[in-house]
């Protein structure tokens, strides 16, 4: 018999010390519980689904004033930290919006290259997204702007609609109007509490989609490392490699080569000094910047731009002009905005999410997913108005951000008004920015999203999971980012089907000395009951997995008969389904119990339920199901029912 639980649950009236069970004087009656009206019951299923966190019961028995309070600190939750604010306070909250400032820069010019859009975009996106964040999200560490991942996303799906060369103003409008529905998809999902639909899309399939993505934005930081100038608009690796190396004789610019391949080395170099001493963590934080610094002045004092190596040239001065014009809000072209925003801003918020926990978890405080949500909403539906693109909670800023000591998210604050003397004052010094040390950037930004530690661990665990991480990363690597998601989205609901449908049951026998049932193929030493087959149904039961049950039922009942025709043996007069693990019923299963009743009624067979929870239980004497089978076969325990049956057996013929 193969193993087919997960975990075991311990079963059985006495304690499993009890080393020499007695006879019990009284068997406990399964009782049924008291019956709730449609409407109580409704309320009940309401309630866990959306409210289980009980958001109004601050508000209960509060005056009005205080009411209206509470529900403007519920919407801006800078309202409640503030008022315990200090000056120690902000001295760690500066130091750390300073150091993720030095980041963010030009990371953000990075970035909004790899979005197709002019870098002042990335600087707009890390100026107003993360002043409405600091005011409404309910995280400390998290800091907000542009991450390589959403790029990527935008910049692929938009220009298969539009040529971001060709017709820059029509693409830039696309992508706002992606932004716009990204922020309308969040907002909707924290305001109507539907946030438990992105858990949906497993871990294991995430981690290969992040590193699927991760390789992918890699390659296509070839063109500007390699300073190659035509190069292809796909994302598939063999599309990527083919056009490298058909370049190479004459695409390939040395100088370039050699800006990136040493600021890479150097970035690569001072990311693992942060990793293997911590508290060097600023190396790291301030590397990048230190890369934008030293190549520009090295080209521009060697005019190497004249030697082909590609420079950003220009990039716009002044703070976020407004956008709410350019928003497709009719055609075509809406459509394919909402298309667009709904993915991203679903990749978005799962990124956002995780990260946000991660660090409230080792900080001990909590997050609110549904506030949460709908302060990225509100910061991405603002930022598509004022020239932004999606943004989102970016790991790597979030860490130096946590490293640095931040306390609040005035950090995010910090980081806006240093944007910002950038976007009035010193957006002209990157005029001879190589692109190649940009690419340097972003390809050291991306490696710590291939995690194969967790892929390793993955396969050591679930070997499911480990199919979905790689169905998720090859389908990013060798296809497409959407086609990668796609796979990711489909793996995940695929193996929820197939546990919901498929779910595990194991034969139980009794460990000696003692009341307790388990697994007989995870306990050598425990023995099955002559004359009585004990199956456990690990699963609540439901018409897409009632007819499996019943089948599964049957033929551990014919694998037993046929053991025991081989071994000898009493014949199987008893069959206990210890129904503990079963959470819920409905029509289809009941409908699924009585076939087995009568299938087993055949072969003179008799049906007995152990441990029935409230609901089933309720559900069984609804449908009059324990009438069919007795009451009397209904025990609390299976240590019970063995109880009860086993002097039986040698009284049937």
């Amino acid at each position: 018999m193969s193993e087919r639980v997960t975990q075991e649950m311990e079963i059985g009236s006495g304690p499993s010390s009890r080393r020499h069970p007695q006879p019990s004087s009284h068997i406990h009656k399964v009782e049924r519980p008291p019956q709730q009206n449609l409407l109580t019951e409704f309320q009940t299923v309401i309630k866990e689904t959306f409210f289980h966190d009980e958001p109004l019961k601050a508000f209960r028995g509060q005056k009005s004033h205080t009411r209206f309070f509470l529900v403007l600190q519920a919407i801006f939750p800078i309202l409640e930290w503030a008022r315990s604010y200090n000056l120690k306070k902000f001295r760690g909250d500066l130091i750390a919006g300073l150091t993720i400032a030095s980041l963010c820069v030009p990371q953000d010019i990075a970035y909004a290259k790899l979005a197709n859009l002019d870098p002042q975009y990335g600087l707009y996106s890390s100026f107003v997204p993360p002043l409405i964040y600091a005011f409404m999200g309910s995280s400390r560490d998290i800091a907000i702007g542009p991450v390589a991942v959403v790029s990527l996303l935008i910049g692929t799906m938009a220009q298969n609609e539009i040529d971001p060369h060709k017709n820059a103003l029509a693409y830039r409008r696309l992508v706002f109007t992606a932004t716009f529905f990204a922020g309308v998809t969040q907002f909707a999902l924290g305001f109507f509490r539907l946030g438990f639909l992105i858990d949906f899309l497993s871990h294991a399939a995430i981690v290969g989609f992040m590193a699927g993505a991760a390789i992918t934005i890699g390659l296509q930081q070839l063109k500007g490392l390699l300073g190659i100038t035509n190069f292809t608009k796909k994302t598939d690796i063999i599309s990527v490699m083919h056009s490298v190396f058909g370049s190479v004789h004459h695409g390939w610019n040395w100088q370039t080569i050699v800006i990136g391949l040493s600021f890479l080395a150097f970035l690569l170099l001072t990311k693992y000094i942060a990793k293997k001493y911590p508290k060097l963590f600023w190396v790291s934080a301030i590397a990048p910047l230190t890369s934008v610094i030293v190549a520009t002045f090295c080209v521009y004092i060697t005019r190497a731009d004249k030697e082909g190596v590609a420079i950003v040239k220009y990039i716009k001065k002044g703070i976020n002009p407004s956008s709410a014009h350019e928003i497709y809000w009719t055609g075509d072209l809406l459509l394919k905005g909402l298309k667009i925003g709904v993915v991203a801003g679903l990749i978005a918020l799962t990124e956002a999410i995780a990260i946000a926990r991660t660090f409230a978890a080792v900080k001990d405080y909590s997050v609110d997913g549904n506030k949460e949500m709908v302060a990225m909403g509100t910061m991405n539906i603002v930022g598509s108005m004022t020239s932004c693109y999606v943004a989102t909670g970016s790991f790597s800023r979030s860490a130096v951000n946590f490293m640095a000591g931040c306390n609040t998210a005035v950090a995010n604050i910090v980081m806006s008004c240093v944007v910002l003397l950038t976007l009035e004052l010193i957006t002209p010094l990157f005029k001879y920015t190589p692109n190649a040390v940009l690419a340097s950037i972003i390809i050291a930004a991306v490696v710590p999203l291939v995690d194969i530690p967790a892929a390793i661990l993955l396969w050591k665990i679930d070997k499911f999971d480990f199919l979905a991480c790689m169905g998720a990363f090859f389908g990013v690597v060798f296809k497409s980012v959407e086609i990668g998601l796609l796979i990711a989205v489909a793996i995940s609901f695929a193996k929820i089907l197939l546990q919901v449908t498929r779910p595990r049951t194991a034969v139980l026998g009794n460990l000696p000395g003692t009341l307790v049932y388990r697994n007989v193929e995870q306990y050598s030493t425990a023995k099955t009951v002559p004359g009585i087959l004990i199956v456990r149904v690990d699963s609540a039961i439901y018409f897409s997995n009632s007819n499996y049950i019943k089948e599964r039922i049957l033929r551990w009942l014919s694998n037993e008969e046929e053991d025991l025709k081989i071994n000898g043996g009493p014949r199987i007069k008893y069959l206990v389904v210890e129904m503990s693990p079963v959470t819920d019923i409905d029509t289809s299963g009941i409908h699924s119990f009585e076939e087995l009743h009568r299938t087993l009624q055949n072969r003179d067979v008799k049906l007995v339920l152990a441990n029935p929870g409230a609901i089933v239980t309720e559900k069984l004497h609804a449908s009059e199901f324990t009438k069919k089978i007795g009451e009397d076969m209904i025990f609390l325990t299976v240590a019970d029912a063995i109880e009860t049956l086993s002097p039986r057996i040698k009284e049937l013929p």
